[in-house]
């Protein structure tokens, strides 16, 4: 079943149960959905769904960040439960330990040894893990592996 699919069906469960967090999460993911497909010009690929997903969250996680700065409790708690629904349809997100291969593997593929190479490890391990992992775990893992090495 396509994220599309999906969507259409909890939209649907959503409504019966008024659950209006959900609905309006559900609303707002397929809107950005179809912005994305607009803007790409065909049907989005499983790559593209998930990337317009992880997008999603991100800006929730930095809304998130600035209603905590701001002190506004009604509005962090409001993010979190979007938060709580959008994770249902994030990507399968890799692991630390998982991460940290893949990070080890692009290190010795592209012979990336010292700090000065961490602009083009983190390009090539972001190319490979997109979607799978939060750039800033990525981030951090590949200068732990720079700093080992």
């Amino acid at each position: 079943m396509s994220l599309t699919d999906q969507l259409m069906t909890d939209m649907k469960v959503a409504m019966k149960s008024h659950d209006k967090t959900s609905l309006s999460v559900i609303r707002l993911l397929k809107s950005a959905l179809m912005n994305k497909k607009i803007e790409v010009g065909h049907d989005l690929t499983t790559d593209e769904e998930n990337q317009v997903v992880v997008s999603q969250m991100k800006q929730q996680k930095d809304s998130l960040a600035d209603f905590e700065k701001g002190g506004r409790a009604d509005l962090v708690a409001a993010t979190k439960e979007q938060m709580t629904v959008l994770e249902q349809y994030m990507p399968q997100q890799l692991s630390e330990s998982e991460l940290q291969q893949i990070v080890q593997k692009i290190a010795t593929d592209i012979g990336a040894e010292s700090k000065t190479d961490f602009g083009k490890l983190m390009k090539a391990v972001m190319a490979e893990v997109h979607g799978q992992a939060d750039g800033s775990l990525v981030s951090k893992v590949v200068k732990d592996s720079l700093q080992e090495g």
